[in-house]
């Protein structure tokens, strides 16, 4: 008899143990969802490093340079405003872009001795002047397609479209040091010379000073010396943008903008030529 109250008291907790099983299975099956989150959260950063990628290879197919190190040219089109906290100016544009001017003006005046052999130094130094001005680098970056990739802080929206404007002549010397730098002369050389070889033959402003050649201009009539007046200033203390007009007797004034009186002055003096038709301005 005790042998079978033995038997009979083991055989419930058999039967315990299956349903035991079955909850640890169905433990296991609630869990395996939460297992597989962060795949998903691995597939969120993969199509956004997948993004990232592509804007990259845009830009550089863009600028025709493949770089070996992408760092640097995020780092030629990124401004002081963007910088995280800790971290130093010379990881903006602004350390390329002391080396990129210097690179340009090399590379420039080697094409510019080659292609006009009889000129002396004076006109070599003129139409240098004129091809690695910011405005003219500025023309180079906006025919690439630089403006939106310049990477700004929070500076507004106004002074944000302003500010991408002023610097972009900077931003292209800063692609040309980091291009010297990833790909070495060669690289850089090819760049510049696919940007400027048209610019250098097809002057796109009067290569002297236009202030000078109004001046002779007006001294051969009779004139007076033109004089520039300040008709308004606007933007902020630090950005700040010109408009000037210039006057001579009996002729009809003409204006001009830019970000310092003196470059207002020459636009204003660069209209005026251009509608009187002065000649002498251009001596390319």
């Amino acid at each position: 008899m005790k042998d079978e109250a033995k038997d009979i008291t083991t055989q419930p907790i058999e039967a315990q143990a299956a349903p035991e099983g079955e909850a640890a299975t169905k433990t296991l099956a609630t869990k395996t969802p939460d297992t597989k989150a962060p795949a998903k959260k691995k597939r969120t950063r993969s199509s956004k490093a997948k993004a990232a990628a592509d804007a990259n290879a845009a830009l550089e197919a863009r600028i025709g340079h493949n770089f070996a190190d992408p760092n640097l040219l995020m780092q030629a089109i990124t401004h002081v405003s963007a910088l995280k906290s800790g971290r130093k100016r010379g990881d903006s544009y602004q350390r390329l872009e002391f080396l990129g001017d210097h690179v340009l003006g090399l590379v420039v005046s080697d094409m510019l001795y080659h292609a006009f052999p009889n000129a002396d130094e004076g006109e070599l130094s003129k139409r240098l002047a004129e091809l690695v001005r910011k405005e003219s680098c500025a023309d180079v970056a906006k025919s690439l397609g630089l403006l939106d990739d310049i990477k700004l802080g929070s500076v507004g929206s106004s002074a944000d479209a302003r500010l991408r404007k002023s610097i972009l002549g900077d931003i292209c010397e800063a692609v040309i040091g980091a291009i010297f730098l990833d790909g070495g002369h060669a690289a850089a050389d090819e760049f510049v010379k696919r940007n400027w070889t048209e610019r250098m033959h097809k002057p796109r402003r009067p290569l002297r000073d236009p202030k000078t050649v109004l001046q002779e201009w007006a001294q051969g009539k009779g004139l007076p010396t033109p004089v520039y007046r300040e008709v308004e200033r606007t933007g902020p203390h630090h950005d700040p943008e010109f408009r000037v007009a210039v006057d001579l007797p009996g002729l009809a004034p003409a204006e001009g903008t830019g970000g310092s009186k003196r470059a207002a002055e020459k636009v204003a003096a660069s209209v005026m030529i251009e509608r009187e038709g002065v000649g002498g301005g251009n001596d390319g």
